[in-house]
Formats: structure tokens, sequence, C-alpha cells
């Protein structure tokens, strides 16, 4: 496990935890009920590093249209400036993002509608294009679906020891259009990659890291402190330089070359279908469902093997033998 925080860093830290209570604090708007309303994209600078938290900690900051946008923008801000060469995302909470917003994506699946999967730059953030800077991902909590391709839109990813990644929305019948299909293997391989997505499993730190889906593992709680860390650790050299090969990379690394890249992002969101939409109606009631009865988990374990009654008579007469052999 790296040990990068530092005491000096501890200190930055906590003051950029309180700047961001200030920043809560001062952009809070009221509604025409005279109810709090607090912003869903959190965006503070420490020096030159830019922080922005998706801050819908009830909805373990799942990402609905409007948040959808806001963050677009926070990262499109980020981008033109020229002060701030490296960004950290993170969720504020306890988790990262647990995907796209369930109540949301029950409305448009009773209408019928897929528009969510279609907008130009994605459904949760800007995730159908390379960021033009890089920024480091702070993963805590729970990091899935559509939270997960989130995470993979960043150049590097920090994640805490009980930190949980996957693609849950297989469990929903809802498919991946942020890009991930075309991230991941990039980042872990086809045969792993396959293997996330086509079992909708639980992916652990442990195994993030093995397979390349993270970058670091770090002590719970401290996701965003580390994250700050690492991205200090790459502002402080000389940006042209930096950029001019992070570019090359992108340019050269198989599909995240970037004609190829687009043509796949834009192959996993043009072959959805009908019948993929009715998958994701049933996908959503089913869901609800199990929330009110209790949550199916037999599905997701490994089943006892049927053994014939020949083989139970063998293994109990060595069982007896072995008792025998031990008493003497």
């Amino acid at each position: 496990m790296n040990k990068l925080f530092t005491i000096n860093s501890l200190s930055r830290f906590n003051t950029v935890i309180q700047s961001n209570r200030k920043l809560c604090l001062s952009a809070t708007k009221y509604s025409e009920t005279g109810q709090n309303v607090e912003p869903t994209i959190l965006v503070e600078k420490d020096a030159n590093v830019t922080l922005i938290g998706i801050n819908r900690e009830q909805q373990r900051n799942s990402i609905d249209a409007a948040t959808a946008e806001k963050l677009g923008e926070a990262i499109n801000q980020f981008e033109s400036d020229d002060s701030s060469p490296v960004g950290v995302l993170y969720g504020v909470g306890g988790s990262f993002s647990a995907g796209y917003d369930l109540k949301e994506l029950e409305a448009e699946a009773q209408q019928g509608s897929l528009n969510f999967l279609l907008r130009h730059e994605g459904s949760v953030g800007p995730t159908r294009r390379h960021l033009r800077k890089p920024i480091v991902c702070g993963i805590s909590g729970f990091c899935v679906a559509s939270g997960l391709e989130l995470a993979l839109l960043c150049d590097l990813r920090v994640m805490e020891d009980t930190a949980v990644l996957g693609f849950f929305n297989r469990r929903l019948g809802v498919p991946m259009s942020d890009g991930g299909t075309v991230r991941l293997a990039a980042a872990v391989g086809y045969s792993n990659a396959v293997d996330i997505i086509e079992t909708g499993r639980r992916v652990y730190a442990r195994e993030a890291l093995r397979i390349g889906l993270v970058n670091r593992i770090v002590a719970t709680g401290t996701a965003l402190g580390q994250a700050v860390n690492l991205a200090f650790s790459i502002a402080k050299f000389p940006i042209s330089s930096l950029q001019h090969d992070r570019n090359a990379l992108l340019d050269n690394a198989n599909v995240y070359a970037r004609p190829g890249f687009y043509r796949a992002v834009n192959n996993e969101i043009m072959s959805v279908s009908a019948a993929l939409l009715a998958d994701m109606q049933e996908g959503v009631k089913r869901f609800k469902t199990s929330e009110i009865k209790g949550p199916k988990t037999d599905a997701w374990h490994i089943k006892e093997k049927s053994i014939p009654d020949w083989e139970k008579a063998e293994i109990e007469i060595e069982q007896q033998n072995k008792d025998k052999t031990n008493l003497n």
C-alpha cells in the first residue's frame, strides 16, 4: 500500500475540506419553498489543483441529467483554466458514484425512451471524449455501473481498501453507454473485461490493483487526500512535455487511438434496440420488487455440488477409517 499522505499534506487536506464546506454553504440556494438546495457539483482549487466533487450523498452520488450537465460544465471550466494542470474527481459522503440516477432511469424506461443514452457528451458526464488534462479519481464506497465508467474516464484511480467496483447495471438490463466497454478493455485486457462486464460482479481493491483497474490502494477515508497528493506530484512537472507524452500515448495505445476510440464509443450507444429497452423496463421493475422483498442473492452464490448415494457411502467409510486411525 502506498503511503503518500504526509503531515504537510494532511494540513493541506484539512484546509481543502474546510474550503469545500465553505463552498457548499456559499453556493447554497433557496428554492421557492424556502428549503436549502445544495449544489450537486462542488468545485474548489487547492493551489493549482482543481477538485471536483459529486455532491448527492443521499443518492450515493448517482447522477441525473442535471448533475451530468453540471459535471460537464465543471470539467470544461477546469480544462480551460491555464493555471490548473491537474484535477481530482471524487464523491462526497462515502461513495464515489452509484451510477445513473434510478428514479430518472425508471421514468425513462416507462416512457420507452433511450434519450439518456444518446446525450452527446455522455449520460453521466463528458465520457465520450478524451479529457484534455489529467484527472485523478478518488474512489470510496460504491463506484458502480456508469459511476465506474466515469472513474475510467480519469487518468489515474486511487481506491480505498473497502471500496467496491462493478457493473451492477447488468442486473437491471441497462447497457453501458459511457465508454466503459472501450476503456475497461484498454485498462485490464479483454479476458478480465469480459468477466467483469458479463457477470456484473463485485471487484474489490486487491483484484482491481492486480489487474490494473486502479493505480493505488489507500486506507478507508483517505481517497480524496491521497488523490490530491497524487495530483500534486504530477502538477509539479513542466506541463507542456507532460501533455505531449500523454497525448502521444492516447494517439498510439491500441483502442485509445483517437479515430478508433470515437468509432468504438459510437458503436456502444448506437447498437441499442427495442429488445434492450424492454429488458431495461423489466429490470427496473424487478429491482424495485427486490428492494421491497429484500435482495435475492442466491444466484450469486456457488451452488453445492450434488453427490450420488454411492459416493456419499464411500466418503462415510473413508471418514470412519480416519477416525479409527486417529484413535489408535
